[in-house]
């Protein structure tokens, strides 16, 4: 990686963090998908190869396995319960629950270009230089979601995890967890809840 992931506060009262994330992208000289974590916007570094290539060996694996509603690229957004934008995020790759019917493309429309939360059975991360923001914040957003199942290859550890049974104690998103962690050492076979495969994560040897 050649850069550190750019965060800036964003404040909410004023603006919705999606208008913030649309400004910086325009005006960004590159190509770039800015996240909404925690308060923070946050610009991910650009991906390396075996970032890229890990993260879909993992999609294909899914795919080979039969479940056609594996992606990567969109972005999803999530709200408190007043409506506000919590986060809005794109996970490396994902399981959804369905194809996008009409309200969820409606819901895309009036939200800028993300997709309602529900729609995620399973988020997966694949860590960068910003490997705190997937172990930290995204973690805690994505139990704070709800999303049954948070699959983690973090290449600093050099661990892959699957996470599942998300709680969320109290009112404050930046306290939920996951209540399981199934941890292996990076290169050995992860098991996943069924009905998901157990996952390869030997590819990621090569970083």
């Amino acid at each position: 990686m050649s850069a550190e992931p750019i965060m800036e506060p964003v404040m909410t009262q004023q603006q919705d963090p999606i208008d913030l994330l649309i400004a910086f992208e325009e005006a960004s000289a590159t190509p770039i998908r800015p996240e909404y974590i925690e308060g923070m916007a946050i610009v991910p570094p650009t991906p390396d190869d075996n970032h890229n290539d890990g993260a879909y060996e993992l999609s294909f694996q899914f795919r080979t396995a039969g479940f056609r509603l594996v992606g990567i690229g969109n972005g999803y957004r999530t709200a408190h319960k007043d409506g506000r934008t919590m986060a809005a995020f794109v996970p490396d790759f994902y399981v959804r629950r369905r194809r996008p019917t009409e309200l969820d493309e409606s819901y895309r429309k009036a939200h800028k270009g993300w997709y309602p939360v529900d729609m995620l059975a399973l988020v997966g991360e694949v860590t960068s230089t910003n490997h705190e923001t997937d172990t930290g914040p995204k973690y805690r957003t994505y139990a704070a979601a709800g999303i049954p199942v948070y699959v983690l290859i973090d290449r600093h550890a050099k661990t892959a995890h699957c996470y599942t049974g998300p709680v969320l104690p109290g009112e404050d998103p930046t306290e939920a967890y996951y209540d399981t962690d199934t941890k292996v050492d990076l290169g050995d076979p992860l098991p996943l809840p069924a009905p998901y495969p157990t996952l390869d994560t030997a590819p990621f040897l090569a970083d």
